[in-house]
């Protein structure tokens, strides 16, 4: 007996399934679409007859007809199933047709509103929590701070766990965790990066390997917070990108494998991870940018002076606003190898502020250094100079004030050689002030230089100020805009006599201040040179500590 064949799909236009105002696909019994209603050739634009099922319409669609046709499913009995199609829900309704299958879809509203609604909530979340995330990470350029915010928020939003593992320092790994809610742990370990799979690329940047690949039970103690309880169930690793070179590795961690990252959440975590990656870039080269200025302002900063073969000397330096350290205004104290010898005594201006003034600086002091050993002739040290720092590159110049000291008894004898510089100001033991009869060029400024210099002696308890124009130019007073002047300094000067140097300087720079009263000022440097009080007597041994007189 030969089996019956089955009667064809009817895809005439007359048929009744085409009258219907849903949208309608009449599929056969092989699953190859035969017929497409009008109004649902925009929702399935794919679906075209002679189409298969598979590859015209939704997985969850296609599933269901196949699962109609195996089970032999008669009119009536078979079941409606739902699904989306481009974010939309739809409930599919069949119809069994002689040969095939109508399916019927309804778009259920409510819950298509509902979904776009909580996908919109969703994304709202996703997008606040960036923004809070590159403001939260971007208000710090402390590299340890902002470790410790990256796994905080990390841990909170996105898994139960965060463990942050910076590139190798040598050859260990900084490594920074928290769970959720919990304090930042530091630690630093030696361990290879190798042993954690995704982890050694993550670490030189490469993609991250999907989260499915990993298997959680190989995940070291040592990259799981000490404060973390439970097995870990799943674990995603994505790299640190940061400025040309990756920051490190971010590891998430969850305590269950029923709570697996999705494709979303990894993304996610890219997102942030690209935020976190650059706020920690941006703080590493600040930190290593600030270490460097540092070490090149701690070779900047004038000497702290001292006693020098019983020369008394003291010094005082604030640079023009706060938050700069170093300027133009400078000292140095090139000591004598034997008492009887000069020591130097160098204060300067360069004109200008700031680091290009500083640059400048340093380079005046080396130059100063090496030309130390010439300087009883102090015209022709300032000669040399000059022609140093004449160059097309430079178009900033300096003021200068030398003074070559020497102990001869209980006096001291100064020479002092101005070059465009303020002349030195000597309070005696009466209360007199003299000013330095001493002038010249300033340096770096043209290629004929002059100076002339003054020579002059302190008695016991006599001082010699040197100072810049930030002194007497400082502008302050009631009005805020008249100068400190020279009158006034001599008037300071005559209320220091008898002072030591220490004194004396506190006193010059107490007075400055009072006068700008917080307002801008210039640099400020000041040096006092002192004849002191007491004569000192070593012991006859040569070595062992002597007595003093008055």
């Amino acid at each position: 007996m030969h089996k019956k064949a089955p009667a064809a799909v009817d895809t005439s236009p007359d048929a009744a399934w085409a009258s219907l105002p849903w949208p309608v696909l009449v599929v056969d019994r092989s699953g190859v679409i035969q017929a497409v209603s009008a109004s649902a050739r925009p929702i399935l634009p794919g679906a075209q007859p002679g189409v298969r099922m598979r590859e015209g319409a939704p997985t969850w669609l296609s599933d269901a007809h196949y699962a109609v046709v195996a089970e032999g499913v008669v009119e009536g009995e078979a079941p409606a199933v739902s699904g989306t199609v481009d974010g939309r829900e739809f409930d599919a309704k069949p119809s069994v047709l002689p040969g095939g299958v109508a399916w019927c879809l309804v778009e259920d509203s409510a819950r298509s509103l509902q979904a776009a609604q909580q996908s919109l909530a969703r994304e709202r979340e996703r997008t606040a929590f960036l923004a809070e995330a590159s403001s939260v990470l971007g208000a710090s350029l402390n590299i340890d701070r902002c470790m410790e915010a990256t796994v905080q928020m990390a841990a909170r939003y996105l898994a139960d766990a965060a463990v942050l593992v910076a590139p190798p320092t040598g050859r260990r790994l900084p490594v920074v965790g928290s769970v959720s809610g919990g304090a930042a742990e530091h630690s630093s370990v030696s361990a290879n990066p190798a042993d954690v799979a995704g982890l050694s690329e993550a670490l030189r940047g490469f993609p991250p390997v999907p989260s499915r690949w990993i298997d959680a039970a190989t995940v070291p103690d040592w990259l799981i917070p000490r404060s973390f309880a439970g097995p870990v169930g799943s674990v995603v690793i994505t790299p640190l990108p940061g400025h040309g070179v990756p920051a490190g590795a971010l590891v998430l961690l969850r305590r269950t494998a029923q709570a697996a990252f999705d494709d979303g959440e990894e993304t996610l975590a890219h997102l942030f991870a690209a935020r976190a990656g650059a706020a920690l870039s941006a703080a590493r080269l600040y930190a290593e940018q600030a270490e460097i200025t540092r070490t090149l302002m701690r070779e900047l900063l004038p000497p702290r002076l001292q006693c020098v073969h019983g020369i008394e000397l003291a010094g005082g330096y604030r640079a023009s606003e706060d938050h700069e350290v170093v300027g133009g205004d400078f000292y140095d104290v090139h000591p004598a190898a034997t008492p009887e010898d000069e020591t130097l005594v160098v204060l300067g201006d360069v004109c200008g502020k700031g680091l290009d003034a500083a640059v400048l600086t340093g380079k005046i002091r080396n130059t100063l250094q090496a030309l130390a050993p010439l300087a009883r002739h102090h015209e022709g040290v300032l000669k040399l100079l000059n022609s140093a720092l004449l160059s097309p590159e430079n178009s900033r110049f300096a003021t200068l004030v030398m003074a070559s000291v020497t102990r001869r008894d209980t006096e001291l004898k100064l020479r002092l050689t101005c070059a465009g510089h303020p002349p030195p100001l000597i309070v005696r033991n009466d209360g007199r002030v003299e000013e330095a009869d001493t002038s010249g060029t300033l340096v770096g400024a043209l290629p004929r230089f002059k100076t002339r210099s003054f020579e002059t002696s302190l008695a016991p308890g006599e001082t010699c100020l040197l100072y810049t124009d930030g002194v007497t130019e400082a502008r302050g007073g009631p009005l805020g805009t008249d100068m400190f002047g020279e009158e006034r300094l001599k008037d300071a000067m005559k209320t220091c006599a008898g002072m030591p140097p220490e004194a004396v300087v506190e006193r010059i720079l107490m007075l400055t201040s009072e006068w700008v009263n917080q307002r801008t000022h210039d640099d400020i440097a000041v040096v006092a040179i002192t004849a002191p009080h007491r004569t000192y007597l070593s012991a006859v041994d040569g070595r062992t500590a002597g007595r003093f007189t008055a």
